[in-house]
């Protein structure tokens, strides 16, 4: 015999078909793991259906679970939308964003714009994750993300945020030491600092082979932050963005008409997000922010 649904049970099956194991799940919900393990069996008895094969791996939905994961997302974008209207009577905004953004976007630009946002509104709190990977939006990891690859598939919500450049750097201690480059036949006798090819956002970020034929790589970070520090204490060239290089005197650039590449981030929301207010909120911040500061990022 069936019984009632207990529909807070779907915020549990949600956790889990999105991140696909128990552990990150119960932290993700802030439980114990038994307790996301004892929801879930609790929702098959319900239903009548197992929603998840259990795999040493992890855990894979079944046919019924991939039925019901459409459902239990719309459920849960109506109780957030819900939530918000019948707490923000006073229409005020309040409640957490999360958005997720390259570190170096995150630390180096993001962070100091942030504070007028909070000053006009005290009861929003915004989570900044600082990522050395793209933010995961199926997952809801975050329910913002300036991205390097927009999604392609699924209910979001994406804009072109803005353009932006890399340029090729040196720090002016090292080239003072190691004298001019004035032509890409140069840099073979200079050593580089780039990304760890394993760990690449994406396969475009491969920039030395594009400035010369066999590069010669002595230190390999996941931060563009770290690369920074590295090309400040002589250790190489790297390629930079001018968010992150900023007006330090230090960093000069190199060949700077012909070691440029361009790229484009993307702001991005899965589309029941964007429904609540603070989330529209953020979003429309983070638009208007770009209009004022977008000639550091092209670093013209």
């Amino acid at each position: 015999m069936k019984h009632e649904m207990d529909w807070s049970d779907l915020r549990y099956f949600l956790a889990a078909a999105r991140l696909g194991r128990l552990s990150p799940a119960a932290r993700r919900l802030q439980v114990e793991h038994s307790t996301v393990s004892r929801r879930i069996d609790s929702l098959e008895r319900t239903m009548g259906t197992r929603l998840f094969e259990r795999h040493r791996d992890g855990l894979v939905l079944t046919e019924a679970g991939h039925a019901l994961l459409p459902m239990a997302e719309q459920v849960e974008a109506t109780v957030a939308v819900l939530s918000e209207a019948l707490s923000g009577q006073d229409l005020s905004i309040r409640g957490e964003v999360r958005l997720g953004t390259p570190e170096g976007l995150a630390v180096c630009f993001l962070t100091p714009k942030l504070k007028p946002l909070l000053d006009d509104y005290p009861n929003l709190t915004v989570e900044l994750l600082a990522l050395p990977r793209l933010a995961n939006l199926a997952s809801r990891e975050a329910d913002l993300a300036i991205t390097l690859e927009p999604p392609r598939r699924g209910p979001y919500v994406v804009a072109r945020w803005t353009d932006y450049s890399y340029f090729l750097y040196g720090s002016r201690d090292y080239l003072d030491q190691h004298g001019p480059i004035t032509t890409r036949a140069d840099l073979a006798r200079h050593p580089f600092v780039a990304y760890i090819d394993d760990y690449l956002l994406i396969p475009e970020l491969r920039f030395l082979e594009k400035l010369c034929d066999k590069p010669n790589l002595r230190f390999s970070s996941t931060s563009m932050l770290a690369h920074k520090e590295a090309v400040l204490a002589g250790v190489g060239l790297a390629v930079l963005t001018p968010y992150i290089s900023g007006n330090d005197q230090r960093l000069i650039k190199v060949l700077p008409d012909e070691a440029q590449f361009q790229h484009t981030f993307w702001l991005a929301a899965h589309a029941d997000r964007l429904r609540l207010k603070r989330v529209r909120l953020v979003w429309d911040y983070l638009m208007e922010l770009i209009t004022t500061h977008r000639p550091l990022f092209l670093g013209g």
